[in-house]
């Protein structure tokens, strides 16, 4: 497609998006309304099924099956990037030299790495019961560990970070989602809907499966971040190919302590 054919395809996009953005704005109810009777009704069946949480009853129970989608396109942009950012013929890896981290750096994020992984642990298991769930914890989780990235060097975060065993946690949360809907259909009930008994409001057993459901979007969304951000990291640090006109290999070199040549790279 010649580049005249792409800037016109952009033209009547964003001119479709424009009307539909500006009829929405148009249509919305005046300040000082009566409040939309969804935001009534949401609330109702989160209490109902015992979810204190009452987002995460519309993300895992009222519309569960539009957070699969979101996961999926997840799942689908990490398995994308996995794709065109493996290694090619005239490419080959080369080890990281050692960083030179300031103490002070090194100190700070040593400290708080295992806080910053505790509570992306603690999102993801009080989803359905405080702010928070799968998709923000899995976020915090996945960076907390690349915090060692900073602390020390790329070397020590391969060490903590086998992308086999994470590439295995984000199929198996995408599987373990699909796996709880099929199994409300078995137990005769609609695909994703809330079978499991709803428990004791604002407890940990509590939603029914709000925190399964949760709880497998934590693994991919943790999982996912963690191999996507290793491609990258992997194009930066690691691999290198042959340099044009016998200059420098793109790639090499050392991690995080040396951020002017690290930004170069990247």
């Amino acid at each position: 497609m010649s580049a005249r054919a792409r800037l016109w395809v952009f033209l009547v996009g964003a001119a479709g998006f424009a009307a539909l953005f500006a009829a929405a704005c148009f249509d919305l109810p005046a300040f000082g309304t009566v409040p939309h009777p969804y935001g009534v009704r949401a609330v109702r069946a989160a209490l109902s099924h015992h979810t204190a949480n009452v987002i995460a009853s519309v993300n895992f129970d009222l519309r569960a099956f539009d957070t699969l989608g979101e996961e999926t396109i997840l799942f689908s942009a990490v398995l994308g990037t996995v794709v065109l950012l493996r290694q090619a013929r005239d490419e080959h890896r080369t080890d990281p030299e050692p960083a030179v981290v300031h103490p002070r750096v090194r100190r700070f994020a040593l400290l708080t790495l295992p806080f910053a992984l505790l509570v992306g642990l603690y999102v993801i298991a009080h989803g359905q019961v405080s702010p928070g769930g799968g998709f923000q914890g899995g976020v915090v989780a996945a960076t907390a560990l690349h915090l060692l990235y900073i602390a020390a060097d790329y070397r020590a975060l391969e060490r903590v970070r086998p992308l086999a065993l994470y590439e295995i946690g984000e199929a198996a949360g995408e599987a373990a989602y699909v796996i709880t809907g099929l199994a409300a259909v078995l137990a005769g009930s609609a695909f994703l809907a809330n079978v499991l008994p709803f428990g004791t409001l604002a407890t940990l057993s509590s939603g029914g499966t709000v925190p399964v459901l949760n709880a497998a979007v934590g693994l991919e969304v943790a999982s996912g971040v963690v191999v996507l951000l290793a491609r990258f990291l992997d194009q930066a640090v690691e691999i290198e190919e042959p340099g044009e006109d016998g200059g420098s290999p793109r790639g090499s070199g050392d991690s995080g302590g040396n951020g002017d040549d690290e930004r170069e790279r990247a």
